[in-house]
């Protein structure tokens, strides 16, 4: 694996042809092997899927058919949080705190060594991260 993914990209991704071109191409461009996410971006997604089935049940149950399928792909692409990680966080968050799920996440690249792959810039590019914008025209 070598690019970690925020929800902000996988739910792009589940827009199918509605999806940003740019990110469409990146997807379509690297291995299925190399993309993986965390348990994290996993949670933010299913907190949506809940809020919308408050809304709206019926398109929250397709977005669970699709959660499924999409986790059954990911296979064991999910990485956890763990002590490394958690120390990770702490270290970047210092001296100036940064958004716990980013901060997370951009702690997570950093322990396995890889691209985050976000929208979010902005909140994690003083982490020193590897950090790819699949939205950006590059």
């Amino acid at each position: 694996m070598k690019f970690l993914l925020d929800t902000n990209v996988i739910s792009e991704i589940r827009k199918r042809e509605r999806a940003h071109p740019n990110v469409v191409m990146w997807v379509a461009q690297t291995p299925v092997k190399d993309i993986g996410t965390s348990v994290i971006v996993l949670a933010e997604i299913r907190r949506g899927i809940e809020l919308k089935r408050r809304s709206d049940p019926g398109q929250a149950e397709g977005f669970d058919r699709w959660f499924a399928q999409m986790r059954t792909r990911l296979g064991d692409r999910v990485l956890t949080i763990d002590e490394p990680i958690a120390e990770a966080w702490a270290r970047l968050s210092v001296p100036h705190p940064l958004p716990l799920i980013d901060g997370l996440l951009a702690a997570t690249a950093k322990v396995h060594g890889l691209t985050l792959v976000t929208r979010n810039i902005a909140d994690v590019a003083r982490t020193g991260v590897s950090i790819l914008d699949p939205f950006s025209s590059r």
